[in-house]
């Protein structure tokens, strides 16, 4: 069975897009209609602005979005029978399964990001990425600090990333790092995603989901909060909303996808990030690039 996998924010690289823009005027059209909705020339800083501009995060993920729904229209599907993303990528994956329109995903993905970023400005906060540890004792350190810090990201085994208050991050690292981990990084993010800290967003973008069409899904949706096949517009809702102060459970998701019969992964968007990922999670598996 053949999955279609869309990368989350940190794939972005300026020049992103601009081949998939001059391919096909369908896909130019499209692009170009996300600068009407979004109210700026969003595809001058993803083609040639500078790299500090599109790591702004209400830039990098509407970037990410457009991106991935453009590669998705340059080779239609795939014949998909199942689809994910990681954090951002999950509305992508809404439009490849029908969900969403490509105008209300841009939307909620603009949405979204300015309430990440304004939910960082508020709160300066941190997250750390921790590797060569077991998961379980990831949690259990994290669960023994006095501040807010939590597993964010479940990349793969022995790669976990967290989240919260940065003394309470960094006092983690220290004892993550005294239990046994490989490195304990410091993550160059202003802000603690996938935390309780991200609730002030929350609130907002489930403001947005309430007012958007979601439509019945064509093919399930793994989420990442759930981890397992989701096709009831509801529960996808609910899910999305979660998503901004629960973990992305990338891992346990992609394993869920194999147990479901994917045997071939095709990463739609910038990068090759989730191509390695997967493979470190399962390397039985095909994984491949859509473009």
């Amino acid at each position: 069975m053949k999955a279609l996998v869309f990368p989350g924010q940190g794939s972005q690289f300026v020049g992103m897009g601009k081949e998939l823009y001059d391919s096909r005027k369908d896909i130019k059209d499209l692009m170009e209609s996300a600068n009407e909705i979004l109210g700026f020339d969003i595809l001058s800083i993803m083609f040639n602005g500078a790299d500090e501009d599109l790591k702004k995060t209400e830039v990098t993920q509407p970037s990410i979005f457009i991106h991935s729904v453009a590669a998705l229209k340059a080779v239609n599907g795939l014949g998909a029978e199942m689809v994910a993303g990681h954090s951002l990528g999950e509305f992508s994956a809404l439009v490849a399964n029908g969900v969403l329109s490509f105008d209300d995903g841009l939307k909620l993905v603009s949405e979204r990001a300015k309430a990440m970023q304004d939910a960082c400005n508020a709160n300066p906060s941190s997250m750390a990425a921790i590797l060569g540890l077991e998961d379980a004792k990831v949690e259990e350190i994290c669960a023994q600090i006095s501040g807010i810090v939590v597993p964010a990201n479940y990349n793969c085994p022995g790669q976990l990333v967290i989240s919260g208050e940065t003394a309470a991050v960094e006092e983690a690292c220290a004892k993550l790092k005294e239990a046994g981990a490989k490195r304990a990084l410091l993550l160059p993010v202003n802000g603690a995603f996938h935390s309780p800290l991200m609730q002030p967003a929350q609130e907002r973008l489930a403001a947005a989901i309430e007012k958007t069409k979601f439509r019945n899904a064509t093919i399930p949706v793994y989420q990442n909060i759930t981890t397992t096949a989701v096709t009831n517009p509801e529960e996808i809702k609910q899910n999305l909303i979660a998503q901004l102060t629960g973990p992305v459970k990338w891992t346990q998701s992609v394993q869920n996808m194999i147990k479901d019969g994917a045997t071939n992964f095709i990463e739609v968007g910038p990068g090759k990030t989730l191509q390695g990922l997967i493979k470190k999670i399962d390397n039985s598996v095909d994984v491949a690039s859509a473009i």
